[in-house]
């Protein structure tokens, strides 16, 4: 794979290593954009037909991405936070048994937990690395470790969002299903640009937020709901998700039942005429480029500089545990942290400060020559005594 910075209308001066804060759009999702728009001024226009086709694409789209073969367990979210809040509203905790989360999660994936748990008189627990100086090894026993048959739910991340930790969610995965656990991912940083296989993972539900690594829209997102959310409530009720609520005509029989399985989680209004096909454009891209690839093309951008970084002393997850696309620097005290975020503002360098780490999240519009510019930064940041040290 190649550089496909052409795609997207990011100027030659700017390096945006910032896909974890919120991915471009291609140049051609901002045409499809404009159009979409403009149809909007001839709503006549607009057969039946467009409340149901389009998203019944997008599912079929999104479910290819996940290595997903029934695209009925897709919802249209419009939110992360809106995915997660239908699986909460199916969780009955019972007084004894636990959650588990990471520590430093991201809050959408943390709230409703604890209102779970603090409402049922259950327990949430927080799990983190036991080990810094091995800290993606020790942070996924840990998780194994907790997992037992008071274990109600597991809620996390493919990838830590701070730092790009990776976790094996196929071992937590099975140790969940040895216990009776349900397994719930949010997906948001990590599918679009990290191979994900509903098949190999089974995960009871993953949540996707489209503004990241699928470089769709804003308000706009996917979630899969597995078997053990078949017969669940939504958290609203609109009348797209009932059966048979493609013939407007008998709208005013109303129906009891809803469509079935994931259908009933998607949002209201989720035929959206502007928003949808830009996320519908956005999985074309994807699934032309081939996760995998953008993975892999991650990896060779940033391997030789990741080594240099860590030859520096700053500290990085192991290959191993780490996503390729996102990874956490934390930064010694020879680096002058103050001096960083100038010489960054400066050279026009985008990144994220997260907890305590610098995060860096390149993507396909990058080049090694980007990461390579990230480095110089750091190193004309460090503090004159280490610069002499190192003379």
């Amino acid at each position: 794979m190649h550089c496909q910075k052409h795609l997207f209308d990011i100027p030659a001066d700017i390096t945006y290593l910032n896909c974890a804060r919120r991915g471009p759009q291609s140049k051609k999702l901002a045409e499809i954009g404009i159009t979409a728009i403009q149809k909007q001024c001839r709503p006549f226009a607009f057969s039946n037909e467009e409340f149901f086709q389009p998203i019944e694409q997008v599912k079929q789209k999104f479910s290819r991405l996940i290595d997903n073969d029934d695209p009925g367990r897709i919802a249209l979210i419009p939110s992360a936070s809106y995915g997660l809040a239908n699986v909460a509203k199916n969780i009955h905790l019972k007084k004894g048994e636990k959650i588990i989360i990471a520590e430093e999660q991201f809050p959408s994936n943390v709230y409703p937990w604890m209102k779970i748990a603090d409402k049922s008189g259950g327990q949430l627990e927080i799990v983190g690395a036991t080990d810094k100086n091995n800290r993606g090894a020790s942070w996924n026993q840990a998780l194994l470790a907790a997992i037992d048959d008071q274990t109600k739910l597991i809620a996390l991340g493919n990838v830590h969002w701070t730092d790009g930790t990776l976790f094996k969610l196929a071992e937590i995965s099975a140790k969940a299903k040895k216990h009776g656990a349900l397994l719930i991912i949010d997906g948001t940083q990590s599918v679009g640009a990290l191979p994900f296989s509903v098949k190999t993972i089974q995960p009871d539900a993953l949540i996707c937020g489209s503004y990241k690594w699928m470089m769709g829209p804003y308000s706009m997102g996917l979630a899969y709901y597995g078997p053990a959310f078949d017969q669940g409530e939504p958290i609203e009720e609109n009348w797209i998700n009932r059966l048979n609520s493609h013939d407007f005509t008998n709208l005013v029989n109303y129906q009891p039942l809803y469509r079935p399985k994931a259908q009933r989680y998607s949002m209201g209004e989720q035929s959206n005429f502007i928003l949808l096909p830009l996320l519908s454009a956005a999985l074309d891209q994807l699934n032309a480029w081939g996760v995998e690839n953008i993975q892999s093309y991650c990896r060779k951008i940033s391997k030789k500089q990741i080594d240099e970084l860590m030859d520096m002393g700053l500290h990085l997850e192991q290959e191993e545990y780490r996503g390729d696309h996102l990874f956490g620097v934390r930064l010694n005290d020879q680096i002058d942290g103050v001096r960083l975020k100038s010489l960054l503002e400066k050279d026009k360098i985008l990144v994220s400060f997260r907890g305590t780490a610098m995060r860096v999240s390149p993507n396909v519009y990058n080049e090694e020559a980007d990461l390579e510019k990230l480095v110089r930064c750091i190193k004309n940041s460090r503090k004159k005594s280490a610069a002499i040290l190192n003379v």
